[in-house]
């Protein structure tokens, strides 16, 4: 098995070991591949803290690292219960920090098998999923800025126990894998063993289908990229009247790839009608909204944005009151400063010494914009800029008293704007990446106001 490993040319290596029978295999696979290959490898273990022997388990790993001489670091995380079960909430942690712990240029490892492919290709068919779900798992994928390699997905785990013993490795057998509570256990000691005994080549044909149906959905993938530059925005939102136009299985085929490039779980056929009918059809004045994982789906102008809720700021007022520090913006909205302003630029006045100045969000107000005849509502200037309802309050304002005098990125009203020549530029830094489209400026540049 060893020659057949395939890293994709892939030469710097994070390996997730648990200790287990799996990534024991791949370590030394890997470790004497590195023999013979330039390979640069480091291994981390998740400390989940479940069992009464997790910190047996966690020595276990450090002293088989040490003996192969590969760098060795763990993480320790702490489950809380949330929705969607300890398997669901132990796996996004651990893919979390590897995320975090990747280093440029360097590819995550992890043994998942055939059988773990044959498990995840059943599970997905008893939710009815379609041919995304039924892809299974991938061999190769992104993960953040870096790669995700399986190579095991076609070994059988039968061949990496005869591997395992045939090289007198010891591994951890993990108590909880013995209960059939959980749904991939009870396949696994229940249901596979049988099927198996059958058919003894059922999970390399379900590892097939797993393969066919990712080819499938390969192939929409590359028939469907046009279509989705046509009726997505630069700001990631997706075009109401351009999926009506089109039948409903390839509005649905559109939404599923819209929604998984921003990062939401694969919807269900009945999620995406709920969509369709409760966001998309709403009345006109209404503004619906629907959770689709940890993101809410709204509707903007026909068409329809996919981001995270933010907290509410309405209301909210923070002091500035010293103008030669940057402010720190609640809510990790980043920070502002007050830089001296170029000659060229159109600058913000300095404030008098009478005057305190504050940022507050969600304000009402009517202003008077420079280069614009007669005032206008603040509303209606959002309106005409387009910046969606739920984002506007996100974004700050900064007054002069009780004077709107700027919103960094977005306008400087007459009473604020520098008539002398001097003044100031705002820099916004750390500008959230849903507030970036309507903000025309980023972070470290001069300001450029309308």
């Amino acid at each position: 098995m060893v020659s057949n490993l395939t890293l994709r040319g892939h030469k710097k290596l994070l390996i997730g070991f648990s200790g287990g029978l799996d990534s024991t295999v791949l370590l030394h696979q890997l470790s004497q591949l590195q023999i013979t290959q330039s390979l640069s490898l480091r291994a981390i273990h998740i400390h989940h803290g479940l069992s009464d022997h997790a910190d047996q388990w966690l020595e276990h790993c450090q002293r088989v690292c040490a003996e192969l001489a590969i760098p060795f670091s763990s993480r320790k995380v702490q489950l809380v219960g949330v929705r969607g079960g300890i398997e669901a909430e132990a796996r996004s942690l651990r893919y979390g920090i590897f995320k975090e712990i990747l280093e440029p240029d360097e590819a995550l490892v992890t043994a998942h098998h055939q059988d773990d492919q044959c498990e995840t290709f059943l599970l997905a068919l008893k939710r009815g999923s379609g041919p995304t779900g039924l892809s299974a798992m991938p061999s190769v994928r992104r993960i953040g800025n870096n790669w995700h390699l399986r190579p095991l997905l076609n070994v059988s785990r039968q061949e990496l126990e005869c591997y395992a013993i045939s090289n007198q490795l010891c591994w951890i057998d993990d108590e909880s894998n013995q209960d059939d509570h959980y749904d991939r256990n009870f396949l696994r000691l229940r249901i596979l063993p049988q099927l198996i005994q059958r058919w003894p080549q059922f999970s390399r044909s379900v590892t097939r289908s797993a393969e066919l149906c990712a080819e499938q959905e390969s192939l929409l993938d590359e028939l469907l990229a046009t279509d989705l530059q046509r009726c997505v925005a630069d700001d990631g939102s997706i075009e109401i009247g351009y999926l009506a136009d089109g039948t409903e299985q390839k509005r649905n085929a559109l939404l599923r790839r819209w929604l998984s490039e921003n990062g939401s779980p694969a919807p269900s056929r009945e999620a995406l009608a709920r969509l369709w009918k409760e966001i998309a059809l709403s009345r006109e004045d209404a503004t619906p909204q629907l959770q689709m994982g940890e993101k809410t789906l709204r509707r903007y102008q026909q068409r329809l944005y996919l981001g995270r809720t933010f907290p509410i700021l309405r209301g909210t007022t923070v002091p500035w009151s010293e103008v030669s520090s940057s402010l720190t913006l609640p809510n990790s909205l980043g920070t502002l400063s007050l830089m001296a302003a170029k000659h060229q630029c159109v600058g913000l006045r300095a404030p008098t010494e009478e005057e305190v100045i504050t940022v507050r969000f969600g304000q009402s107000a009517y202003l008077h914009l420079i280069d614009r005849q007669g005032g206008r509502n603040l509303k209606k200037i959002w309106q005409e800029k387009g910046v969606p309802v739920w984002l506007r309050e996100n974004i700050p304002l900064i007054y002069f008293n009780e004077e709107l005098v700027c919103a960094p990125g977005v306008f400087i009203t007459q009473t604020g704007v520098s008539t002398t020549g001097e003044g100031y530029r705002v820099v916004w830094e750390g500008i959230d990446p849903e507030l970036k489209p309507w903000i025309h400026f980023s972070s470290g540049e001069e300001t450029s106001f309308e």
